[in-house]
């Protein structure tokens, strides 16, 4: 078996039009398709499945450990130019987003940051 690529990933929310909402306004990913418990957006040619699913929000004490030590935890991270990068943290902040300060790894920065639902995401660019 050769796998070609990633064709999507799928990320569970428990409100979908909040999510689309964050997806599309605050990341600015356009709308592919929208199914009855689905939301598909786009990235870079590749697809964002955002499934409503119902479930326990996080609590404000479990996002904030989330966020506060986001290193080797499940995330999905988006590349993003140096300018983007640059004003990545005014923006998630200005939208009310909980994110971690920027990691300087020498050859790549990012920033990791929570969804509405407590997913985790990272921001990333390479210098």
């Amino acid at each position: 078996m050769k796998l070609e690529r990633l064709d999507h990933f799928g990320i569970e929310v428990a409100d979908l039009a909040r999510a689309q909402r964050f997806y599309t306004e605050v990341l600015g990913l356009p709308v592919v398709m929208r199914l009855h418990n689905q939301v598909l957006v786009n990235c870079g040619g590749q697809n964002l499945a955002l499934f409503e699913v119902p479930r326990q929000p996080l609590s404000p004490e479990a996002r904030k450990a989330l966020i506060g030590s986001p290193l080797g935890k499940g995330h999905h991270a988006f590349r993003v130019g140096a300018d983007d990068f640059a004003s990545a943290r005014e923006r998630l902040a200005a939208a009310g987003v909980e994110s971690a300060a920027p990691i300087d790894w020498g050859d790549h920065d990012c920033v990791y940051f929570l969804d509405p639902d407590g997913n985790l995401l990272e921001l990333i660019n390479y210098r």
